[in-house]
């Protein structure tokens, strides 16, 4: 029924004041006392009872409408201001640039009720007695009480804090300071007509050339692109004993170098000039040069092996290369020599030495092969004028050759 403090409860706001909020305001409207007027309005921290008025607790604050009077963590109040009834508008103030609290009525300030207050609080609102109604309004109605020009107030005192504030002689000093660190971060980034309009603006010089920036620029731009072969290659020409001095990085810049070759976007993909005698494909290899397998010794076959019986046809087999994302793949490639003769005999020397002959001209081939750089890009993907790639693979037209030579075996 209201008639002891058991009767009372609260209920606050689902956020707390925000810390950044130099100043708080909310105003309740008293749209009915009730019975006896036992309403409480003001502040409390997470964890307080819900079951008491504003005030009664520890880390609770609160203004009360029956007696006047504020209690701030204590059931024992203190006079503070007129009692509140149906119609009054309370306002509370929160100032968290000096930890304050005061409380207004129809728009009047009533002075400072709370000091030295701790953070995160939350508006609170109780009630006792039976009839009570209250209507809070946190901003989405005009406040009674003129919260503007109190906020204009404490601008003004801040404002004349810091016009106060003694500089010393010294103080060209700082703006030098400032921009000289302005000035050096547009020029480490590399924003060459940024930092010249900055210096220009603040009377300074540029503290790198202006050709060293853009230097460094295109090596950025390099190893965005995953071009990485081109990235070690101008940094070397640009800056001799960079990579030297610093291992550490030339091997990142390498296992990126890799990285981007198995991916097959790196420039360092290339493929081989050479022509097999009767096929005009050519060879793609990795960066580093090696022989094509299609005929060396180790890929080749055993020449003894390819005598079965008399009469048989001769077959040599060799390989075609193609590559995808920077990886070798050998396709059969075949060239079949029909014998017009019937063979009587092996002549097994003879043969040898035409094996050796073939393995001189594929050596030959090798030798004079010719790395075909990537020029152009396409989303980080090369394309050369005799290999396209697309998406990291090649495409070869493969086709199956016969010739008509004739051999006599003896």
């Amino acid at each position: 029924h209201g008639k002891t403090p058991k009767d009372a409860a609260s209920v606050r706001a689902t956020h707390p004041i925000p810390a950044a909020c130099g100043i708080y305001y909310f105003e309740v409207k008293i749209v009915s006392k009730g019975r006896d007027g036992y309403m409480g309005i003001g502040l409390s921290a997470q964890g307080v009872n819900m079951n008491r008025l504003p005030g009664w607790d520890k880390h609770s604050y609160g203004y009360h409408g029956d007696d006047g009077h504020s209690f701030c963590s204590s059931g024992t109040g203190q006079p503070y201001g007129p009692t509140f009834t149906t119609g009054d508008v309370i306002g509370c103030c929160v100032n968290l640039i000096n930890n304050t609290c005061f409380y207004t009525k129809n728009g009047h300030s009533l002075g400072i009720a709370f000091t030295d207050l701790p953070p995160n609080l939350y508006p609170t609102v109780g009630l006792q007695t039976p009839g009570e109604v209250v209507d809070a309004n946190f901003g989405q109605h005009p406040f009674v009480f003129d919260i503007e020009d109190y906020m204009r107030e404490w601008r003004t005192k801040i404002q004349a804090q810091i016009d106060r504030f003694p500089i010393g002689d010294r103080e060209g000093e700082w703006q030098t300071m400032i921009q000289k660190m302005v000035s050096s971060y547009l020029v480490h980034h590399g924003y060459c007509a940024t930092a010249e309009a900055f210096a220009r603006s603040t009377d300074q010089t540029v503290l790198e050339e202006l050709a060293s920036i853009k230097n460094r620029q295109r090596i950025q731009k390099l190893v965005l692109a995953g071009r990485m072969g081109e990235a070690i290659e101008t940094t070397q020409q640009l800056y001799p004993s960079l990579l030297e001095r610093n291992p550490n990085l030339l091997f990142a810049l390498k296992v990126r170098q890799f990285i981007e070759m198995v991916n097959g976007t790196d420039s360092e993909v290339r493929c081989l000039g050479g022509h097999s005698p009767k096929s005009q494909d050519s060879y793609p290899v990795s960066p580093r040069s090696f022989s094509s397998p299609s005929m060396s010794p180790s890929h080749g076959m055993n020449i003894h092996n390819l005598a079965t019986a008399k009469g048989s046809s001769t077959h040599f087999s060799g390989f075609e290369s193609s590559c995808s994302n920077g990886v070798i793949s050998n396709k059969g490639h075949q060239s079949y020599c029909h014998s017009k003769h019937t063979a009587t005999s092996l002549n097994v020397p003879e043969l040898n030495n035409i094996n050796v002959s073939r393995t001189q001209q594929v050596n030959s081939y090798s030798s004079n092969d010719v790395d075909m750089e990537t020029d152009h890009y396409s989303n980080g993907v090369a394309e050369t004028s005799s290999n396209g790639f697309l998406n990291g693979s090649s495409k070869h037209d493969h086709e199956m050759e016969e010739c008509d030579t004739e051999m006599g075996l003896q």
